[in-house]
């Protein structure tokens, strides 16, 4: 089976990585290909999350396919709505839609041996594939705070990412559990209309001014007139991500440059001393997420609004008791309290001798330059263990490995093998490379808390380099590096 048009590929998931790599196949002659997706349209994170104020927290046009850029972006920072428009009408232009099949949701892959995968569904259909990539991104499963009486909780409770939009807010008692990524965006909105809004906050987070801004349609008018007026604008805020990567370098001069600026917008945002000193983070920038938000601190310092600088201790039946012993009723409790990253049990993946997927990365979450792991042959991730650099979107460190894939599977067909899998030693060298790496940034420090790192301290999400050292890896790799059979 040599012909790039007889392989049949299985990409599990049609967000935006599953769109990049569906895109990539049929740029370079795949043809025999499905997208699972397990909803019922494609956009992932963008189509599954619908709570209010959900926005991208980096500049609109550099968060779109290098390929595609969007001049109709309606402001600096775009909502969920236009997101999940741009990402559905990318399928569309890109020719996806008769290889997308909706509402199928993978629960288990099998690998047969001969290059032969057997997909499951949980309606208990039964799918043939040669090459299986994984496209589920990373940002899926909601993650509860483990704390005794959450089911004791008589009113409405919810995680903030499967927004409950049954549940009326206006005038209600509600708490909201958490103060990072989602709380931030989502703590304004429920401030306008809450009767009472209190914010449990373990621990504050860095955050600079937003500063979105709307683009007019005359703006949009030169976006659409001007491409190359549209890609410089990409290329341009892309650029400014760039620096994301020296602020969260330990012993860097530009980590203290934004704790100082972070500070100052404290300073300026919020009038009270000790508000002010809750909100104001002592770990070292990068540890966390760095978060952005215009209205958040505002937000806070309604006189309805209370911030307890706690953490949850327990849920009772009428309310919640905080970490101090402080007990606080409620009407409505909200969870914002993340996800969990890299969670490969989502589907039962079995690989060579009984191998499985979950248990692999449960005992080392790793993964060869962020797309493979040994025993699993023809077995892909769009973006797995350690393949996100901080310094690039989301779409561009994504396009970067899909491309990686597909070019392994044109060599490996080129090759006349059935099945390819990384060799265990060029896979252990690379992450004990990674490993020494690592010491250089606060997000992977020891002594940082954070969805960075996993509960043995591992740091198995981000990428430590720049995006132009992972780029120059992936173009690197080759059949050399891999098993074939």
């Amino acid at each position: 089976m040599n012909a790039r048009t007889d392989l049949h590929v299985a990409v599990i998931g049609a967000g935006p990585a599953g769109l990049a790599t569906g895109h990539e196949l049929l740029a370079r002659g795949f043809t025999n290909f499905t997208l699972f997706e397990a909803t019922d349209a494609v956009g992932g994170t963008w189509h599954i999350h619908t709570y209010p104020g959900l926005a991208c927290d980096v500049w609109a046009h550099s968060y779109t396919f290098s390929y595609r850029p969007n001049p109709d972006w309606t402001h600096s920072f775009a909502e969920q709505p236009e997101i999940e428009a741009y990402l559905q009408r990318c399928a569309r232009e890109f020719g996806l839609e008769p290889h997308i099949r909706l509402n199928t949701r993978i629960s288990s892959a099998r690998y047969r041996g001969n290059g032969v995968w057997m997909l499951e569904s949980d309606s208990g259909e039964s799918f043939e594939s040669n090459v299986v990539i994984n496209a589920m991104g990373n940002q899926h499963t909601p993650l509860y705070p483990d704390v005794p009486g959450r089911d004791l909780f008589e009113g409405p409770s919810f995680h903030g990412t499967r927004w409950n939009h049954d549940v009326p807010l206006e005038g209600k008692q509600v708490v909201l559990v958490g103060s990072a990524a989602s709380a931030v965006q989502i703590v304004p909105e429920v401030a306008r209309i809450a009767g009472h809004l209190t914010v449990l906050q373990r621990s504050p987070n860095w955050i600079m001014p937003r500063g979105r801004k709307p683009y007019s349609e005359r703006r949009r008018q030169w976006f659409r007139r001007v491409p190359p007026l549209l890609r410089l604008t990409q290329r341009f805020q892309r650029f400014l991500m760039s620096f994301v990567h020296d602020a969260a370098t330990l012993g860097h001069a530009r980590m203290k440059d934004f704790e100082k600026r972070a500070r100052k917008y404290i300073e300026t945002a919020v009038e009270d001393p000790a508000l002010r000193e809750a909100l104001t983070p002592t770990d070292p920038y990068g540890c966390k997420r760095g978060l952005v938000s215009d209205d958040f601190y505002p937000a806070l310092q309604l006189p309805h609004v209370d911030l307890v600088p706690e953490g949850l201790a327990e849920v009772r039946p009428t309310g919640v008791t905080t970490a101090s012993g402080r007990e606080i009723n409620a009407d409505v409790i909200i969870y914002c309290t993340g996800y969990r990253i890299l969670d490969f049990d989502r589907i039962d993946v079995v690989g060579e001798n009984g191998a499985r997927l979950a248990d692999v990365m449960r005992e080392a979450p790793e993964a060869f330059k962020g797309i493979a792991a040994p025993d699993f042959p023809n077995y892909f991730f769009a973006v797995g263990p350690n393949g996100l650099p901080l310094d690039a979107p989301y779409f561009v460190t994504t396009e970067r490995n899909v491309e990686t894939i597909v070019s392994l599977l044109c060599a490996k067909q080129e090759a006349g093998a059935t099945a390819m899998a990384v060799k265990p030693g060029v896979h252990r060298a690379y992450n004990d490379w990674l490993r020494e790496q690592f010491p250089r940034y606060s997000w992977a420090s020891p002594n940082c808390s954070s969805y960075y790192t996993d509960a043995q301290g591992r740091a198995p999400f981000l990428f430590p380099g720049r995006f132009t050292e992972y780029a120059k890896l992936h173009a690197e790799s080759g059949l050399h590096e891999f098993d074939l059979r």
